[in-house]
């Protein structure tokens, strides 16, 4: 005889009730394990492949995981130190261009006056304002940039991670297969098609975001850097790196990436006087290495949605925009770092749910009513 409804809801809220705390109280020691199990989430398929192409199970984790391991030295080798340059010189170069923000404003205003009689731009708020916002940001940067380099505790935690995270991926990628059969094992059995026909559509949504967007974030952060550095935009790489990083959340990779590396482009190829041997000379503005920057984030727009999102992703992900950047924003601030990794797969979950108890809503009494009942 199958539990009542109201009994099956206390138990499963008591599940939830002991996941939200497990979360609350063991972020820090949760996060290497829920990036490793993300992780081996991600590369199931190619240890799949492998299998089918005559590897063992153990032998295809172990060539994912050295293969993985020895990528990310070679990154970790040839890339991180040019990004990690570029980041501490585009935090001094924002220091400036901050700084310089009242006398910019000024000088626009003047301009602006002069070319527009009609407007009223005297006063001294604007540039009061800027000075406020220059002097934050400052302080604000600079205090979190020592915070940074100084925490001995952020130092020890990437170790563990490094450590910790590939560790964990070995086990739970040679693992997966069973974990999955010994979770559907435990399935009560009066739910056990329903639960699994909600699960494989939960697979099928964080597949299509989780593998298909990280592919895509692959392609266009690495499209940006190189086309950016090509174009001789200084900081080209972490700009590239950081429009890669946001761009699982639609258009704002390609708008923070744009705006940011627009805003670069003018501050180097505005013009201006500079010396040479010794004279002044006045630099005309650098129009078509402008253009060439705004091109990129153009171009590299619309591959993203011609060509690798449909392709990629799929039209079907079941994650509105709106919805993915209120689950990265609640559970990023409820539970931090932690919480925006789960912020993901929580939404997909809720999303297939949602949907699961409005069909279920809507072929009931409740919904149709006395017209359904008389049909």
């Amino acid at each position: 005889m199958a539990l009542p409804t109201q009994k099956q809801f206390q138990y499963w809220g008591i599940v939830a009730a002991v996941f939200i705390f497990l979360l609350w109280a063991l972020g820090q020691v949760l996060t290497p394990f829920i990036l490793g199990g993300a992780i081996a989430y991600f590369l199931d398929p190619i240890a799949d492949k492998l299998e089918t192409w005559g590897l063992g199970r153990v032998a295809a984790t172990a060539v994912i995981i050295f293969t993985s391991i020895f990528m990310f030295f070679l990154i970790f080798l040839l890339v991180l130190p040019t990004l990690i340059g570029q980041l501490g010189q585009l935090i001094t170069t924002i220091g400036e261009i901050v700084q310089n923000l009242p006398e910019t404003w000024e000088t626009l205003k003047a301009s602006l006056t002069e070319r527009f009689p009609s407007l009223d731009l005297q006063g001294s708020f604007m540039t009061d304002q800027l000075v406020n916002l220059g002097n934050a940001i400052q302080s604000r940067g600079g205090d979190l940039v020592s915070a940074l380099l100084s925490s001995a505790q952020g130092i020890i935690n990437v170790v563990v991670m490094l450590v910790i995270v590939p560790v964990v991926t070995f086990y739970m990628l040679m693992d997966w297969d069973n974990m999955v059969a010994k979770l559907d094992d435990l399935l009560p059995r009066d739910h056990q098609e329903t639960v699994r026909d909600l699960a494989r559509q939960i697979d099928r949504t964080l597949a299509s975001f989780i593998r298909g967007q990280g592919t895509v974030c692959l392609i266009l952060g690495t499209y940006y850097a190189a086309a950016l550095m090509i174009a001789g935009l200084n900081f080209g790489l972490i700009v590239g790196f950081i429009a890669g990083l946001i761009t699982f959340i639609p258009y704002i990779g390609a708008l923070v990436g744009g705006i940011l590396a627009i805003g670069l482009a003018l501050f180097q190829w505005w013009g201006g006087p500079i010396e040479v041997d010794g004279e002044t000379v006045q630099q005309g503005i650098n129009w078509l290495r402008i253009g060439i920057v705004a091109a990129i984030f153009f171009v590299g727009q619309f591959f993203e949605g011609n060509i690798l999102s449909p392709n990629l992703v799929g039209s079907s992900v079941g994650l509105h925009p709106v919805w993915l950047i209120l689950a990265l924003s609640v559970f990023g601030s409820l539970f931090g770092f932690v919480g925006m990794l789960v912020a993901v797969p929580v939404a997909a979950v809720i999303g297939v749910m949602a949907r699961f108890l409005i069909k279920e809503y809507k072929s009931g009494q409740l919904y149709k009513g006395h017209l359904g009942k008389d049909s």
